[in-house]
């Protein structure tokens, strides 16, 4: 059957796919192939915000506790802070700032999280918590100034409801943490963006009861956060982890239970953002670079903007340490990127995102059609996975142009799928120039173009898609064809006598 796509848009494609990307640590942002990194995702895609974990862990030395003439006195530093939020913005790109974890001379205890050993514990002293939230924003604040800090959504810890990330799941706990931090942010400004509770999947009675608090003690609440993941219980291996995966359509699910949840209460009109989503939340899950992973992620990207305000990839980098040092090239992320970024699937159904129009035109179970302001009209297709091939049948509206010029890129089990190639070599861990050469040129889509005919305004476009594949194919009416009277490409190849 062949899908008849309307000539007028239905609407603006919402940007909330590229609102904000996750990363590892905050202070991994402070080395070069990381920086490097984070350009191209930048050139290619154009994220708006950041966010990763451990910006008052200890690694980045804000908290610096010192006696003198027999006192306790607390110096706040930002010289790390200033060096990765610098890096940020000269990239085009502004935190999406976590208030986490808690230094180690403020915990009440000692229980960590991640090999990078981040606390999870409250503070001994809410005072000083406080002090240390205050110093922190208001020094942002400073140095960057207010119009660009408001701009800058201000979360409260990270999945508080997992007894990992906050000591006893103590939701009673985890309140008292957020009406604290909340007041002392918009003590710095009233404009200033602070939300929460930034719960993983499974914790839904959370957000009831995180709403309930906030309500009744008229804390301070700008947007609300949580975690979207389709992944089983860890399978572990070494070095490695499986999980099984829920169909994609629970990702769309866990996006829309927010709206479900406010509605009717006061929250009912904030902002909601998923803050972390993914298939896996485990690094060394080896399913992040499949191209598996594009064609299951692609509805959601193209869908989840009608749901929410913003939804945040985990993780863009594969440089990336929650479990230690990486001990093979690909990590988790959007590319092979200490090898000077070997692209992955899932990187390139982001960057074909970011080649479409801003019109929407139709969409579809595996397909989402737009249309820019000059008039291209853009195509990204998606196999549904595990199905061996399929095919889109599409009637598109050229009004106007005698022909079209069709540029397609593709990657699929085939094409741009370094991951693969790398297993056909062996799984080498530390690749050879050569061996990184190939990976590299396995990484770049399939391309391929030619001219597709226009009559009474409309052209038919047949796409077969192979296992797994995404495509965007970039339609260009031709209006005017100037090819002169006298060209004849059949003379090209003449054989004389």
């Amino acid at each position: 059957m062949r899908v008849i796509v309307p000539e007028h848009s239905s609407g603006r494609l919402p940007g909330a796919w590229r609102a904000c990307v996750g990363t590892g640590r905050f202070e991994l942002a402070l080395r070069k192939d990381y920086q490097d990194s984070l350009a191209l995702i930048q050139h290619e895609i154009g994220f708006r915000h950041i966010r990763g974990h451990g910006l008052l862990s200890d690694g980045v030395g804000v908290h610096r506790p010192y006696e003198y003439d027999g006192a306790r006195h607390v110096r706040h530093a930002f010289t790390y802070v200033d060096q990765v939020v610098d890096a940020y913005l000269d990239l085009g790109i502004a935190p999406f700032l976590e208030l986490g974890f808690m230094p180690e001379d403020l915990a009440s205890g000692d229980q960590t999280v991640f090999w990078w050993r981040g606390n999870v514990t409250p503070p001994r002293s809410w005072t000083e918590w406080a002090a240390l939230v205050r110093a922190t924003v208001a020094h942002l604040v400073d140095r960057y100034g207010l119009d660009q800090v408001r701009q800058w959504p201000i979360e409260v810890w990270n999945e508080p409801n997992l007894k990992d990330f906050w000591q006893g799941a103590d939701q009673d706990a985890y309140h008292r943490l957020y009406e604290v931090t909340a007041h002392t942010v918009k003590e710095v400004d009233a404009s200033l963006q602070v939300g929460g509770p930034a719960i993983s999947p499974g914790a839904d009675e959370w957000m009831d009861r995180f709403v309930e608090f906030v309500t009744a003690r008229s804390v301070p609440v700008d947007f609300v956060s949580r975690h979207a993941y389709t992944s089983g219980p860890a399978q572990h291996v070494p070095f490695g982890t499986y999980q099984t995966l829920a169909p994609a359509t629970q990702l769309l699910a866990q996006f829309a239970r927010p709206r479900e949840q406010l509605r009717g209460t006061p929250l009912a009109d904030l902002p909601v953002h998923i803050t972390e989503f993914n298939s896996s939340y485990r690094p060394d899950n080896p399913v992040h670079d499949t191209a598996f992973h594009a064609a299951y992620l692609a509805p959601v990207v193209a869908a989840g903007g009608d749901l929410v305000d913003s939804f945040s990839y985990w993780t863009f980098s594969d440089m990336f340490e929650e479990v230690g040092v990486p001990t093979a090239p690909f990590h988790g992320g959007f590319g092979l990127l200490t090898h000077r970024q070997i692209k992955k699937p899932t990187f390139h159904l982001y960057a074909f995102m970011a080649r479409m129009g801003d019109q929407v035109l139709a969409r579809g179970d595996d397909h989402l059609v737009t249309r820019d302001a000059a008039g291209r009209v853009t195509v990204l297709a998606w196999a549904p996975v595990r199905e061996d091939g399929h095919t889109l049948r599409l009637s598109l509206p050229l009004p106007g142009a005698v022909s079209a010029f069709v540029l397609r890129s593709s990657v699929s089990e085939e094409a741009g799928n370094p991951w693969r190639a790398w297993c056909e070599m062996g799984q080498p861990r530390s690749p050879r120039e050569r061996e990184l050469d190939a990976l590299r040129a396995a990484a770049e889509p399939a391309v391929s173009h030619r001219a597709l005919p226009v009559a009474g305004g409309r052209a038919d476009l047949d796409l077969a898609l192979d296992r797994h594949e995404v495509t965007l194919v970039e339609i260009t009416p031709v209006v005017t064809d100037e090819t002169p009277p006298w060209w004849d490409l059949s003379r090209l190849h003449q054989e004389h006598s």
